[in-house]
């Protein structure tokens, strides 16, 4: 009980109703919003924005389905507050394009049949473009055999290491692999 004999639950409407003007930078576009300021990134994407192509698995940050890229880092939108990144460079599934139409991790996505349901696709893509970058940039995994080597070796169990905060309930994880490995060496196997 507080001060007035009531509880904190039982706060006046008006509280609730507070909410924070934003400009986030979505796929090369700045958009303005007016969210709460508990409102997840991943929230404020689809259902603000409309962006549906980030998915929302679990809501815990245990699946990976709604990873986006945050200053090309790979990011769980739903552990993210969306006031948070007002001067970051969000990158979802939509935003990732190449020349040619697709980007070179959904080509490889397509080739490789690296999806089933295709559910946690866009995280799987956007987490593989992420996990490429820290890879080229030398960053050592779990996995790496050898962290003191400025180059990381990108060997199937590399991939499966980085690429394991990203679950597929479909099992497509072997198509997946190979997607991310083709990708890597430029689409040539």
């Amino acid at each position: 009980m507080n001060e007035s004999g009531t509880n904190g639950a039982e706060q006046s409407q008006g509280d609730g109703d507070r909410t924070s003007a934003i400009k986030l930078s979505v796929n090369d576009q700045v958009r303005q919003l007016d969210v709460d300021p508990r409102t997840s990134l991943l929230d404020a994407l689809r259902e603000h924005l409309r962006l549906s192509g980030t998915k929302k698995g679990c809501d815990h940050g245990q699946c990976g389905a709604c990873t986006v890229l945050i200053n090309g880092r790979r990011v769980y939108s739903c552990l993210t507050l969306a006031v948070m990144h007002e001067d970051d460079e969000i990158t979802t599934i939509e935003g990732l394009d190449g020349i040619k139409g697709l980007h070179p991790m959904q080509r490889a996505f397509v080739e490789h049949d690296g999806f089933q349901c295709g559910y946690c696709t866009p995280g799987q893509i956007c987490s593989a473009v992420g996990m490429l970058s820290e890879v080229a940039a030398g960053w050592p995994s779990h996995a790496t055999a050898d962290v003191a080597s400025p180059r990381v070796e990108l060997s199937d169990e590399e991939i499966r290491e980085r690429m394991s905060g990203n679950i597929c309930r479909c099992a497509a994880y072997p198509n997946i692999v190979a997607a991310i490995r083709d990708a890597a060496d430029g689409g040539r196997a």
